[in-house]
């Protein structure tokens, strides 16, 4: 990645909230904000690499993430398919997949204390982390 990225804008803007197969409505930007607090504690070095946007970012992902998971329990949204074109978004920009693969373990984690019954949600969440993981890259075809 050349420079700093700019800060999430234009039209396509996340969920702010999103209401789960437990019918319970639920804040996406709360619970991504949590996740992204904890993730910059486990890297802090990202701060110097991503700048003041870097966190604004994160929060934005997890947004969409956290939707998607939620999706698909109620629509049955192809969550491994959306989590793998965002793989290849952040790959392309040298983000690196195993530090994305963990904040997928934070968002689980912050799932599962802000609502211990959602379990099937974070339980999602920690699948996706797991189909990261396995995946060597997701720039080139299988």
């Amino acid at each position: 990645m050349s420079g700093r990225p700019a800060p999430p804008g234009g039209v396509s803007r996340p969920p702010v909230t999103a209401t789960t197969a437990q019918g319970r409505q639920i804040d996406l930007y709360e619970l991504a904000r949590r996740t992204c607090v904890a993730y910059d504690a486990e890297f802090p070095d990202e701060r110097e690499r991503y700048g003041p946007a870097g966190l604004r970012w994160c929060v934005h992902d997890n947004q969409h993430v956290l939707n998607w998971a939620v999706l698909s329990l109620t629509i049955k949204l192809d969550f491994d398919a959306e989590l793998a074109w965002l793989a290849r978004v952040l790959e392309s920009r040298g983000f690196p997949l195993p530090r994305m693969a963990r904040n997928l373990e934070l968002l689980a984690a912050t799932v599962r204390d802000a609502f211990p019954d959602e379990s099937e949600l974070a339980a999602r969440i920690d699948d996706g982390a797991t189909f990261i993981s396995t995946r060597p890259s997701f720039l080139t075809a299988d």
